[in-house]
């Protein structure tokens, strides 16, 4: 960032492609002998694949080099993928843990300089600067989600309000007092924000948010366009995972709104087909794939993130850009045969006026089949005697466009569970 007017572009934001694949290069062979000589794990991984950083003369040699999946990382906790001594690392995050061991992360003081430098950078991208007063509502402790936006806010030059979740009567009293400019936080909780400043009685032109930086789970088109229309502000997505730094890896800049802008300097990315591993031609839907290119406590070399998109060429930056994020590969549910993912549900329910955004699709079995239930919140203002209809409606737009019968239940305001961090959208009773 640039210190003297933290408001301007950094250089390479500005720089050619050429300039942008040199500098990725020299630093790609930095990362992959840091990972090498530091992490036992990457050496052996990289002996078993016969290849060696050196055999990177390159960047399509990348292709030749490991994948890492999320499990190496469980395999080695806590703190086996360390390529520094414990000593030298200042912070530690950590994933929920949910679904077995947390993954866990670690930065150098170099790292967390360069992690608040690529959000300051993001939130610049999303149109905000120095002296604007942000509200963090992303969750703080040991999600990178919180203290990620934190730092880059502060780096930035903004007036923190670091809220965190919950206590959303509390938030919604805060944001009129203090009256923000910039609001960060997950979309599915800015949903039960607007909710609460519409039974306030407060109109977007009475807010003073005017930017949105919404990221940590998937989000259509459709609920930007919502999110908008209820705030009066713009939307734009920030995208991010713990193992590969967490939120700033990439930013969609205001000005376009099309499609994260990767920070190529720092985050390289492939998508890849998710059943060979090939990588993907520039536009092809795939899998997206990092390998990081400057951290130091916690390298990562092609880390298979599961989230399904396509890469773009650069728009207002020379860097290039991904499509919104369609689903993860682990959220996708196969019913009778069908890959279904929540988001194609959200986009038919946002598409009905008398629907509230808030749902959950419910799985279950009869029988040796599997089922599916979508349980959807009629909107405040809509009749009981049209629900039946809206119902039959959406029900029907499942089965043309994704080829699934699934029973839609309308049910009242306020029934469907909140979230105060990432949305729960899949309730598995199988």
């Amino acid at each position: 960032m640039n210190q003297n007017n933290p408001s301007q572009l950094d250089a390479i934001e500005t720089a050619s492609v050429d300039e942008l694949r040199a500098l990725q290069l020299e630093r790609m062979r930095w990362s992959l002998n840091h990972a090498y000589n530091n992490v036992p794990f990457y050496k052996a991984k990289f002996n078993d694949a016969q290849i060696h950083p050196n055999d990177l003369h390159s960047l399509n040699d990348l292709s030749k080099f490991p994948f890492t999946v999320k499990s190496d990382l469980r395999d080695n906790y806590p703190f086996g993928l360390f390529a520094v001594p414990r000593e030298q690392v200042v912070r530690i995050h950590a994933s929920s843990g949910t679904t077995g061991k947390p993954t866990v992360v670690g930065y150098t003081q170099n790292d967390i300089d360069v992690w608040s430098t690529v959000m300051a950078r993001s939130i610049r991208a999303a149109g905000g600067r120095p002296g604007d007063m942000c509200h963090v509502s992303y969750g703080y402790g040991l999600f990178t989600g919180g203290l990620g936006a934190h730092y880059g806010a502060e780096k930035l030059g903004c007036t923190v309000i670091p809220m965190s979740g919950g206590q959303t009567a509390k938030q919604v009293q805060l944001i009129m007092d203090f009256k923000p400019r910039i609001i960060m936080v997950t979309p599915s909780y800015c949903l039960s924000l607007a909710d609460e400043l519409e039974r306030q009685g407060v109109s977007p032109e009475e807010c003073s948010l005017e930017i949105g930086i919404f990221g940590a789970e998937p989000w259509t088109n459709e609920m930007r366009q919502q999110i908008e229309a209820r705030l009066g502000i713009d939307a734009v997505d920030i995208y991010g995972l713990s193992e590969v730094m967490g939120p700033g890896v990439a930013q969609e800049c205001v000005e376009t709104k099309d499609g994260p802008t990767i920070w190529e300097d720092h985050f390289y990315p492939e998508v890849i087909d998710p059943e060979t591993g090939e990588v993907m031609a520039e536009g092809e839907e795939g899998e997206l794939v990092f390998t990081s290119l400057t951290k130091e406590a916690f390298p990562i070399i092609r880390y298979r993130t599961r989230d399904l998109t396509r890469l773009l060429p650069g728009s207002v930056r020379p860097m290039r850009r991904f499509s919104k994020i369609t689903g993860r590969s682990d959220d996708m549910m196969i019913i009778r045969g069908v890959n279904v993912f929540p988001s194609q549900i959200e986009e038919l329910i946002l598409k009905e006026s008398g629907l509230a955004p808030h749902y959950q699709i419910e799985i279950g079995k009869q029988g040796n089949l599997d089922t599916m239930m979508v349980n959807v919140e009629a909107a405040p203002d809509t009749p009981n005697d049209d629900r039946k209809n809206i119902a039959e409606r959406v029900q029907a737009s499942i089965k043309d466009y994704i080829g699934v019968t699934a029973p839609v239940n309308i049910t009242d305001p306020e029934t469907i569970p909140r979230s105060l961090g990432k949305a729960v959208r899949v309730v598995d009773k199988r």
